[in-house]
């Protein structure tokens, strides 16, 4: 299988906590009165002791009206870091300026964000560990000391002027928190992890989305379906369109906890959470490797995948949900992993 082929296959998942382009289209087509984002930490539903630091350090810089500590946020992918980035600028009642790391394509245009940037504002960094690395040092003195080297002239004739830039906070997001430089990493005064959401959190967001959406899902329902999210809000979300497409394909005016298991069991979604890709890891392991241990590359293999694949889309929740373990020797069905793949 080529590699545009394996992305082809995650991005078609249900289930992938990656961004698809429709999650994007559906929030921008809301008006802005429903705006689908919450505007502070009590519209914010789960990550309550994040929240409950990210509230003190900001309060804090606030009474000193300071800007924040340089924040980076780390976790899983789909569960809110934008979002909360974008709380905070709202909380300190400053600006945001919001990029990602792969559209900053050279030093140059790091500068013209740095330079342009006004006081106290949040400048949000989406995917900080695809930085290259000589935009990366520009960093260091905006961070350390408010200023920017430029660059001035080309050749034996060119010599370093330093820019001062306003105080800021840079806010960094990313999945991969272990691929961040020593020096960029230990620049970050708050460090947060972010981690799955409970199913009462996730059935907050989904009865609030129903709303934006303008059709009804009952509490019951929407507890099934947070239930079957994989403790991420990109999920619950985009779970519920398509059960708002098969609503309005059936000639359906709300949907109930019949109806939204019916449309999981279309989307085969079993009661883990779980897909026909998870199933299949778990039965694998079983069936050709008698449960394990067995190496990541020899699984990969034998599936047809990319080990960075299996590692970053398909391994972190069946391992948080203790359905799968990584031991020194390869990775290994724990019990309840086994009793699911008995049954595949």
């Amino acid at each position: 299988m080529s590699e545009n082929n394996k992305n082809d296959s995650i991005i078609e998942r249900f289930v992938s906590p990656l961004p698809q382009s429709e999650d994007k289209k559906e929030e921008q087509s809301l008006p802005v009165s429903l705006a689908n984002r919450p505007k502070s930490f009590g519209d914010f539903p789960g990550q309550h002791s994040l929240k409950k630091l990210l509230h003190v350090y900001v309060e804090a810089a606030k009474q000193r009206k300071e800007p924040l500590d340089h924040t980076v946020f780390h976790g899983p992918p789909g569960l809110g870091k934008t979002t909360l980035a974008q709380i905070v600028a709202k909380e300190m009642d400053v600006d945001v300026v919001a990029t990602s790391a792969p559209a900053i394509e050279k030093p140059g245009d790091l500068v013209g964000l740095l330079t342009n940037i006004q006081r106290n504002s949040v400048l949000f960094l989406d995917e900080i560990h695809r930085l290259p690395i000589q935009t990366e040092e520009i960093l260091y003195s905006a961070m350390e000391d408010n200023f920017v080297d430029l660059i001035i002239g080309q050749g034996v004739g060119s010599r370093s002027m330093k820019m001062p830039i306003e105080p800021f906070t840079l806010i960094g997001a990313t999945t991969k928190l272990s691929k961040l430089s020593a020096p960029l990493l230990n620049r970050f005064g708050i460090q947060l992890r972010f981690d799955f959401y409970d199913p009462e959190s996730l059935s907050k967001i989904i009865l609030r989305d129903a709303k934006n959406l303008n059709f009804f899902i009952d509490e019951a329902a929407a507890q099934v379906l947070a239930g079957r999210s994989r403790g991420t809000p990109r999920i619950a979300k985009r779970l519920l369109r398509r059960a708002r497409d098969f609503a309005e394909f059936e000639k359906k005016s709300s949907i109930d906890k019949d109806f939204i298991n019916h449309v999981l069991n279309h989307l085969s979604i079993d009661l883990h959470g779980l897909d026909s890709m998870d199933r299949k890891i778990l039965d694998t392991v079983h069936r050709v490797y008698d449960g394990g241990p067995v190496g990541i590359e020899a699984l990969a293999a034998t599936l047809g995948e990319s080990r960075n694949t299996l590692e970053d889309v398909y391994e972190p929740f069946l391992v948080h949900k203790q359905l799968l373990t990584r031991t020194p020797r390869g990775r290994a069905l724990s019990a309840a992993g086994l009793a699911i793949a008995k049954d595949v």
